[in-house]
């Protein structure tokens, strides 16, 4: 396990991205998964003898992205292979309590978030694939309905949530390779949500996709308004596809120690990626602990004001039968002056408006104290709202920029060909006065040639009146 071990405590930005990385997904950047035959091989990168010629080290981003990249293309062969056989040999309709169906699911998470972008919300970071599968309805018309499914789906409060049950309604149509195939064809829209070298970016995507077409075999039904998608961890249970016994290739005995090796480091490195999952998990616990012991503490305060002022409803209300008791005693004996009635009866009044304003006080707080309670229920709700609606601010937003300088580009080609029309009219203007002027002149030699020919014939005839 010395290849598992970290050799430094300092962290530096290489070893802290690959440890977010590993914590993000629970296949193994230190593993490289191949396949014999139809089984799971798992090998430690650091037993793989290297060539004479250079290679690039383990620890270069670019080289454990690309064996993250053939793991997770492995793993979803062996995933779909098993499923479509499984299926077939069940002979029924599949639903979501399948095993290998629900690891396909969980293979198909980590393929659509390797390399994934993090987003910047308000609440901090956040990755998630549903952004990338709301593109799918722009390219194939078809898949509209599915997401409008999605988004009208009551129990589904994250986008994880909402890319889950996308991934089930598309399988369940039949076109989840068609629909992915669309989408990796559009690597210029992939880009903004996937790094550069990101599975969906690479060849290993269109593999993936071209592979979902034997899917299309298989009938599956899933009711997912009971199911909940949100809180769901996918972990990859490589037991289903580890190999057994001895290995056919090489030495029987050192293929047996070495089976043995690789499933121990395996087993350790997920109990590690397990253990850090469930500290994450611990901490969200502690922090919901931390916000539900605030809200019982307000209601407590809530109720404690709600009892105090039924108290002060009790001794308004002892207070005015005592008051009217008295008053009946008077009215029996009438022994009391006209003055000292009066009295009473304007402050049997006081009483009287003081007890309906308490019980007007009482109703508000009650009606606080739902409104309260109503208040954190859709809290959750508006705050998956407003990141969906950033997004597409965000994207509007690009969208009356390119605009803008669109519109600003064809305002100036318009203020040219303005200036251009009015220099061009200015031209003509110039020549059709040249060409009147021109005329007038050849009019005006006209004029003179009809003269001078007059002129020649009469001195024609003269000299053919003296020639005679």
């Amino acid at each position: 396990m010395s290849a598992l071990t970290p050799q430094s405590d300092m962290p530096t930005p290489t070893t802290d991205k690959i440890t977010q990385a590993a914590m993000e997904t629970i296949y193994l950047c230190k593993f490289r998964v191949s396949m014999d035959g139809e089984w799971l091989c798992l090998r430690e990168l650091d037993d793989i003898s290297l060539t004479p010629d250079p290679e690039p080290t383990h620890e270069d981003p670019n080289y454990l992205m690309a064996n993250e990249r053939m793991n997770l293309m492995n793993m979803a062969k062996l995933s779909i292979k098993g499923l479509i056989e499984s299926a077939l040999n069940l002979g029924r309709t599949l639903d979501s309590d399948y095993a290998p169906l629900q690891q396909f699911f969980v293979v198909m998470e980590h393929c659509l978030k390797h390399g994934l972008k993090a987003k910047k919300t308000f609440l901090g970071q956040n990755k998630s694939f549903w952004g990338p599968l709301e593109l799918v309805e722009k390219l194939v018309p078809e898949a509209a309905e599915i997401t409008a499914s999605v988004k009208d789906l009551p129990g589904l409060k994250t986008p994880v949530g909402r890319g889950r049950a996308w991934l089930r309604l598309a399988l369940m149509q039949k076109k989840l390779s068609e629909y992915m195939k669309a989408l990796i064809n559009r690597k210029d829209l992939l880009s903004e949500f996937y790094e550069p070298n990101a599975l969906m970016m690479e060849e290993e995507g269109a593999i993936i996709a071209g592979l979902l077409v034997g899917l299309n075999v298989i009938d599956a039904n899933f009711c997912m308004k009971g199911e909940d998608l949100d809180s769901q961890v996918g972990v990859i249970d490589f037991s289903m596809y580890l190999k057994e016994g001895n290995s056919t290739k090489g030495n029987e005995g050192d293929g047996q120690i070495t089976a043995i090796l690789d499933q121990k480091n395996y087993v350790e490195e997920l109990n590690r990626h397990l253990s850090a999952t469930v500290n994450n998990l611990q901490a969200k616990v502690d922090a919901l602990e931390k916000s539900n012991t605030k809200l019982t503490e307000e209601l407590a305060v809530a109720n404690n004001r709600i009892i105090t002022l039924q108290e002060e409803m009790e001794r308004v209300k002892e207070e005015s039968s005592y008051i009217l008791e008295s008053n009946r005693k008077v009215t029996k004996d009438r022994t009391a002056d006209g003055h000292a009635l009066t009295e009473a009866r304007k402050q049997l009044k006081e009483e009287t408006q003081l007890r309906l304003d308490v019980e007007k006080e009482l109703e508000v707080q009650i009606g606080m104290r739902q409104e309260m309670e109503l208040a954190m229920k859709m809290l959750e709700k508006d705050v998956c709202e407003k990141q969906d609606a950033l997004v597409a601010l965000r994207q509007q937003l690009d969208d009356l920029r390119a605009l803008k300088h669109e519109l600003s580009f064809k305002l100036q080609s318009s203020d040219m060909g303005a200036k251009q029309k009015s220099e061009l009219n200015s031209r003509l203007e110039e020549k059709t006065n040249q060409m009147a002027a021109t005329i007038k002149q050849l009019e005006q030699s006209e004029k003179d040639l009809v003269k001078q020919a007059k002129t020649l014939n009469s001195a024609a005839n003269k000299l053919i009146q003296k020639h005679h």
